[in-house]
């Protein structure tokens, strides 16, 4: 497949972490078809462009491990339960992406093989040379790791530009933009400064690991079409995690 490449682009090659919840719309549970479409054209949009893009997404939207283990249940399978929601979402993505006409591989850390090839940096990075969107499911495999830990280790490991952290906000804000109106927009921050004033950025893990590889964190707002291919252009949008200077 002929890849359209763009002049300028700033990001070669992305990690894209989505939450499951996400996928769920209005709903209150699953995957809406119309929210689905919507993220795979975006993503559709970068690959189209000779972006190398890499997709890791939570399971919330059917079953979070956390929640299951504070109601009574093993961690340690809660936790998998929330691997194979990842799953379900991973290959609806990639169902859909090729749907479209966008050439997709799903990958996952525990042995799916009927439905998923095995993870390695390897394969991901002929399948992201080759014009291909990876998606990256099952999280690193092992209980007791969020998604967001996952998504920082898999930039490390395909050699991402950055991470792209895609929510329902604009950036990163010193306080909850939604329940104060005087919350301040961060441009941009360090690594040490989101640690220092515990913003939810991702978790500290995340965080943690991202800083200590410098590896960029850019937080955006995913439901206005368009932010991320305008941010892999060079363009400055939501909010970047930068090192110490």
């Amino acid at each position: 497949m002929a890849i359209k490449k763009a002049k300028k682009i700033k990001f070669k090659r992305l990690l894209l972490k989505l939450s499951g919840e996400a996928l769920e719309g209005k709903q209150s549970f699953g995957i809406c078809p119309e929210v689905l479409n919507y993220i795979s054209n975006e993503i559709k949009e970068l690959n189209n462009i000779g972006v190398g893009i890499a997709v890791v997404i939570g399971g919330g939207n059917i079953f979070r491990g956390l929640a299951g283990s504070s109601k009574g249940m093993d961690r340690n399978m809660a936790d998998h339960m929330g691997m194979l929601a990842t799953m379900i979402n991973s290959v609806a993505l990639c169902e859909n992406l090729l749907r479209i006409g966008c050439p997709s591989e799903v990958y996952s850390a525990v042995q799916m093989t009927e439905i998923a090839e095995r993870f390695s940096a390897k394969k991901v990075k002929e399948s992201l040379a080759a014009g291909k969107v990876a998606i990256l499911g099952a999280g690193t495999g092992h209980p007791f790791f969020t998604t967001d830990t996952t998504a920082a280790l898999r930039a490390l490991e395909i050699g991402a530009d950055i991470m792209v952290k895609a929510t329902k906000v604009d950036g990163i804000y010193d306080k909850d933009p939604v329940k104060y109106k005087d919350a301040v927009k961060f441009d941009e921050i360090t690594y040490s400064e989101v640690l220092k004033r515990k913003l939810q950025v991702m978790d500290l893990t995340a965080v943690s690991l991202s800083m200590d590889n410098n590896l960029p964190i850019l937080v955006l707002d995913m439901n206005k079409k368009g932010n991320i291919k305008r941010a892999v252009l060079g363009e400055k949008i939501g909010t970047i995690v930068i090192p110490d200077k």
